[in-house]
């Protein structure tokens, strides 16, 4: 049997969520948009009712919460502004590659930060040259004595800025391609690191997106994730975990922009009724309606999945890829119901087209989605 029924917990959640995006994050979106400020005040009012670090272990201070239970909470904070959203989900990222490969001692020092106050951490893989071919990265981590010395330089690092600490990808021997590429915890204060200016964006401008250089800097080899070599499939591996929560992103923009498009088609007329009784309009939003429902079956298809040990690589991948599309689609849609009040600023739907067109490109492309989808089917069935 399938039971698509949320729990009184995740109910519970969802209220919680969906109450803050209300309360705290929607009043002040337009103001983060148009200045880029940092959500800081947002985002520890969100730590401290729980809402953010959901999956870390409860032994290290988090909720232990499943992933599933993550999409939840994230579909109601987008559906307030994916920028500030994206802001606050950059731990998770961050964390995912602490949690599947971290040893006791590096759970505690660096999860542990995260619970203990409201700070920040970074994923750090993308470089000027190296996107979505993830082998083209030239950071390298040299082995010296009990230090590793990382040289390198990272691009478009969500809260690059703000990070107490970062996931650093580095080549320890570049002979080997993606296998000589080991995962590092950098602790954000070490010195020989460079923060670049906060990229100004066309959409979610409350996120921080900086350029990170490494110039010698060096980290104890306690702080290596895995073995040297383990750093690509730690990497990957972490996007099993956050792929469905970002998706999940995706289905709270295009919810915000079909409730947007609906509640404007009922009050605006032309030839004497509303626009909503026009056919060319109820069927824009009836489509907007079954891709919502389709992408967020597909976001807790692939969260069940990774809760239950199954691998999902598959599923998050058509989750991300399916839900990126689609907000493209409903946000583009709901600009055209509004016409050309669409367009103006003053107006909410502008602001959701922008912040939609990066869920196609961040957290691996649509189109490296469907690469790895046939991947999946063609060589693992």
């Amino acid at each position: 049997m399938i039971d698509l029924t949320l729990s009184e917990e995740q109910k519970q959640l969802q209220e919680l969520a969906r109450k803050f995006a209300k309360e705290e994050i929607i009043p002040k979106a337009a103001h983060h948009d148009e200045t880029g400020e940092y959500p800081r005040e947002i985002a520890k009012k969100a730590w401290e009712l729980g809402l953010m670090n959901t999956h870390i272990p409860q032994e290290y201070g988090g909720l232990g919460l499943s992933v599933l239970d993550g999409c939840i909470i994230t579909e109601e904070l987008a559906y307030g502004c994916t920028g500030i959203c994206t802001a606050m989900e950059a731990n998770a990222l961050a964390s995912a590659p602490v949690i599947v490969a971290g040893n006791d001692e590096q759970k505690k020092q660096f999860l542990g930060q995260l619970t203990a106050e409201p700070l920040f951490a970074a994923y750090c893989v993308t470089e000027p040259g190296a996107g979505s071919d993830v082998s083209g990265i030239r950071t390298t981590a040299k082995k010296v004595g009990d230090e590793y010395v990382i040289n390198g330089s990272k691009m478009w690092i969500t809260n690059g800025g703000v990070a107490s600490w970062y996931f650093v990808l580095a080549y320890t021997d570049t002979a080997a391609k993606h296998k000589g590429m080991s995962g590092f915890l950098v602790p954000a204060s070490t010195p020989g690191i460079t923060v670049g200016k906060k990229e100004w964006n066309m959409g979610q401008r409350a996120s921080d997106t900086r350029g990170i250089t490494f110039e010698d800097v060096k980290i104890p080899a306690k702080y290596r994730l895995g073995n040297e070599g383990d750093g690509f499939k730690i990497a990957m591996s972490a996007f099993d975990h956050t792929r469905p929560p970002v998706a999940a992103g995706a289905v709270g923009l295009s919810r915000r922009a079909m409730d947007e498009a609906i509640q404007y088609a009922q009050t605006r007329k032309a030839f004497g009724q509303p626009i909503a009784g026009f056919q060319a309009v109820s069927f824009m939003i009836a489509d907007m309606a079954k891709d919502i429902e389709a992408g967020r079956m597909l976001v807790w298809r692939a969260a069940s999945a990774i809760d239950q040990g199954i691998r999902n690589t598959k599923y998050a991948a058509m989750a991300k890829a399916f839900c990126a599309d689609m907000a493209m689609k409903v946000t583009t849609d709901a600009v055209q119901v509004f016409g050309g009040y669409g367009y103006s600023a003053e107006y909410p739907v502008e602001k959701l087209m922008r912040d939609a067109k990066i869920y196609q490109i961040y957290e691996g492309t649509s189109q490296i989605q469907r690469l790895i989808i046939a991947k999946e089917i063609f060589e693992r069935g």
